[in-house]
């Protein structure tokens, strides 16, 4: 009876076409790109909002019936953040996916939360203007998933992730109230910076249906390049030696063999598979720098032992390089049934040691992994394809993935860099935040959502 009523508030709020009830359409939206083992639990309605006042109004349902809401943009987070834990309503973002404005002499964007990353690059580069963070899958993903997770991307080295873009927003709050967090303006230092608490906070603190953006110059020119190495250690080595040299590439990714080969096949382009790692280089910039950047990164690279670079000498080529290398999940399902990926970051001057130590972690457990990475920022991605009807092997995995996590605070590093936690990691995170942090994110928890109805149990 309660679920009974709850889907009629529900359609008479929204109209029946916007709500989605039957077990087969809830099912598609169980899951997200997690590829958890199992669907343990269905919705109890999937809503499609269109304007403001009515994620308010499905947020008082909420409120009514004591019943989850857990947004969802394009499902694309890996951390099963949108995933129902127990029971609760999907809040679909995808016909809220209007760019609102761009402005141009203010340089910033105002976009609705269900407007696809990729489109907001398109729609200001048109404008001379430029959007830095790229998340891998930025022609799927959307904004609104973007800053619940502070999202980042291979740019984030030079140009900052999500957190550093996002000036303004407009949030629905646990008893739908709407709250506004910043200003229209570059700079603030009036108050709190509330809206630093709601990114990242993967929707559990307040629902975020309008953002302002900051934009920057796009630049005039681009150029990437890939540098082959026999050892990791030299691929790393090169990197800190760039940055030495006051030469800052938009990117620094990192690629290992089983990545390499693995990408390779999926996607033949022609990469040096008998290589040990490789460097994705981006540089950027007026079009009179180009030229001196490469010289001095291509003597980096070559004094750092380098065996082969490769570069792109027009769009198609920068296009087939970046290709490559944001194929490498699509690539490594190829290699099993299912595959995992990861975000795990530490201090530079710790990547040769967290790289080999997920490599001798992974052999240990019998795992293949492609580990790849934004290494300019520390941040590594090990992926892992496996078969989740393998019991032995998906027990591996997890014992393996333990002990990533276990290295990675060894090292002084965090359990995430632009992924989040979601349910996926949030047995680990007290292995890299104290307790008295964790107790004060409860608090602020219990504060913005007394009733605990923005998609509880994630995080911790």
């Amino acid at each position: 009876m309660l679920k009974n009523n709850l889907i009629k508030d529900l359609e008479k709020t929204l109209s029946p076409e916007n709500v989605l009830k039957t077990a087969e359409e809830r099912y598609v939206y169980a899951q997200d790109a997690s590829n958890l083992p199992n669907i343990e639990n269905l919705p109890d309605a999937v809503v499609f909002v269109e304007t403001i006042e009515q994620v308010q109004q499905v947020v008082k349902i909420a409120n009514k019936y004591k019943i989850p809401i857990i947004c969802r943009g394009a499902g694309t987070n890996v951390v099963g953040a949108c995933v129902i834990e127990k029971n609760g309503i999907i809040l679909n973002f995808s016909k809220m996916n209007k760019i609102i404005e761009i402005n141009k002499e203010n340089m910033t964007a105002k976009v609705q939360p269900g407007v696809v990353v990729g489109d907001i690059h398109k729609a200001v580069e048109s404008l001379g203007l430029f959007y830095p963070p790229d998340p891998s899958c930025l022609n799927v993903s959307t904004i609104g998933g973007s800053i619940a997770q502070s999202s980042g991307g291979a740019k984030t080295f030079k140009y900052g992730s999500t957190k550093d873009y996002v000036i303004d927003m407009m949030v629905v709050m646990a008893n739908g109230e709407l709250l506004r967090t910043g200003a229209n303006t570059i700079k603030n230092a009036t108050g709190y910076n509330l809206g630093s608490l709601f990114i990242g906070s993967e929707g559990t603190l307040g629902i975020v249906v309008e953002a302002t953006l900051k934009l920057i110059p796009k630049p005039e020119s681009k150029k990437v390049m890939m540098a082959y190495f026999d050892r990791i250690q030299d691929s790393i080595k090169a990197v800190n030696t760039i940055i030495e040299h006051r030469i800052f590439p938009a990117t620094i990714d990192f690629m290992d063999k089983n990545a390499l080969t693995t990408v390779d096949k999926f996607y033949p382009i022609g990469l040096l598979c008998d290589k040990e790692a490789a460097l994705v280089i981006e540089i950027d910039g007026f079009e009179n720098t180009m030229g001196y950047q490469q010289e001095i990164i291509v003597n980096v690279l070559e004094s750092c032992g380098a065996s082969a670079i490769q570069y792109s000498n027009n769009d198609e080529e920068y296009e087939k390089i970046w290709k490559a290398r944001r194929s490498s999940m699509a690539a490594c399902a190829k290699l099993r049934p299912n595959v995992t990926t990861d975000d795990v970051i530490v201090p530079r001057e710790k990547l040769s040691e967290l790289v080999q130590g997920i490599q001798d972690i992974c052999e240990k457990y019998g795992l293949v992994s492609c580990i790849i990475g934004h290494v300019g920022d520390g941040s590594v991605h090990p992926q892992i394809p496996i078969d989740y009807n393998n019991q032995k092997e998906y027990n591996n995995y997890k014992f393996a993935k333990s002990e990533i996590y276990e290295l990675t605070a060894k090292l002084g590093g965090i359990l995430s860099g632009e992924h989040g936690i979601g349910s996926l990691k949030r047995d680990h995170i007290h292995k890299v935040v104290d307790s008295l942090a964790i107790q004060y994110m409860r608090e602020v928890k219990k504060v913005f959502d007394p009733n605990n109805i923005l998609n509880p149990y994630k995080i911790f």
